[in-house]
């Protein structure tokens, strides 16, 4: 028998929601919360997965890892073996058992960071070495068990975020060309922090409200007789029906705001930064829909407490939101997040520290 331990991180975006499936431009970063699968090769061709935060294992063989064969969160481990043998690996009998600390149903990856930690230690078993070109095959293969085995609709952001991210930076990621590059985020250095708030209203990917907005976004560029969103520009929307206007109105916009980020990080324009995020979380709340009062009221709230900006992050319809603080406003942010919470009857909600920590790795 072989043992090997993949690590994934989760991760927050730091602005470009929802464009990733439109072809268009993103920012995620990872954060210092995260996925270890330890994986142990059989004598047989069997699987079992277990977790320590789950409650049912799942057993199957190798043979029964793809679409239709497994349901609820073992979708996202053993789909990573179907899509791995899809690719062409030979994947062996595998004992995976998967701890995390990851929160589960706040947008921040938890699926990817279990896909990704499954390939990573399955990589290790085979003796494969994870080449920046094996890290591209593997978030190919890790999207794939996600929307085929789990029946999630992603775009890749998760996937790309986890693997291909590096100390210290945020990954711009160009969906139409596959392009990506490092964008440093020296906050530190800024006297700057950015802030991560669980709502803990737990969202999935599954439910249809995201498919929902894809089917939108795709029956938009087919009116405007465009391959993706991505080449839309604003006028060419005013052709569209109200809604669909809307939606495509976001991925226009949210993808100037990618651009317009990375350009005042690089300029240290804080300021501008800030309000880019704010306007990313207006544009997902009023044209896209997908916000919600938690998320909208961490925003408001971290706004009159001294945040340069705050937008919601991940699918929406819950999850968490980001918020860019001065750091010696930080614990007054946080207190009068928990204090609006209390006031509106809101669960309390859970404050957790960002990264960026750096992508899935061996063990």
């Amino acid at each position: 028998m072989a043992t090997s331990v993949g690590r994934s991180p989760g991760r927050v975006n730091l602005i470009g929601e929802h464009t990733d499936y439109n072809d268009g431009l993103c920012l995620p970063l990872t954060i210092p919360y995260a996925t270890t699968v330890t994986a142990t090769t059989r004598a047989d061709d069997c699987v079992s997965v277990t977790s320590r935060q789950q409650g049912e294992p799942w057993t199957g063989t190798l043979a029964t890892t793809g679409p239709g064969d497994v349901t609820g969160w073992a979708t996202y481990a053993v789909g990573v073996l179907w899509a791995l043998q899809q690719a062409g690996w030979d994947v062996p009998g595998v004992d995976l058992v998967v701890d995390s600390t990851v929160p589960i149903g706040a947008g921040l990856s938890s699926s990817a960071a279990i896909e990704c930690a499954v390939a990573v230690a399955v990589t290790g078993l085979v003796g494969r070495t994870l080449t920046s070109e094996l890290r591209r095959e593997l978030v190919a293969v890790c999207r794939r068990a996600e929307t085929e085995v789990a029946g999630a609709p992603t775009g890749g952001l998760d996937q790309s975020a986890v693997l291909l991210s590096s100390p210290g930076a945020a990954l711009l990621i160009d969906f139409e060309t596959g392009a990506t590059r490092d964008v440093d985020l020296p906050f530190g250095d800024a006297g700057l922090t950015l802030v991560v708030v669980d709502t803990q209203v737990s969202h999935a990917l599954t439910d249809g409200g995201y498919g929902a907005r894809r089917d939108d976004c795709e029956r938009a560029a087919k009116a405007l007789g465009l391959p993706s969103l991505r080449r839309a520009t604003l006028p060419d929307l005013e052709r569209l029906e109200p809604r669909l206007r809307a939606r495509a109105r976001h991925v226009v916009t949210e993808n100037a705001r990618v651009e317009a980020a990375v350009t005042a990080i690089g300029a240290r324009d804080w300021s501008s930064l800030g309000d880019l995020l704010t306007a990313s979380h207006d544009s997902l709340r009023d044209d896209y829909e997908v916000s919600c009062p938690e998320l909208d009221l961490v925003v408001t709230t971290a706004l009159e407490s001294g945040a340069l900006g705050a937008r919601m992050t991940g699918g929406g319809f819950g999850g968490t939101a980001i918020a860019l603080v001065p750091t010696e406003r930080v614990d007054a942010v946080r207190r009068a997040v928990d204090v609006a919470f209390a006031a509106a009857g809101f669960a309390a909600p859970r404050h957790l520290d960002a990264g960026p920590s750096g992508p899935a790795d061996l063990g």
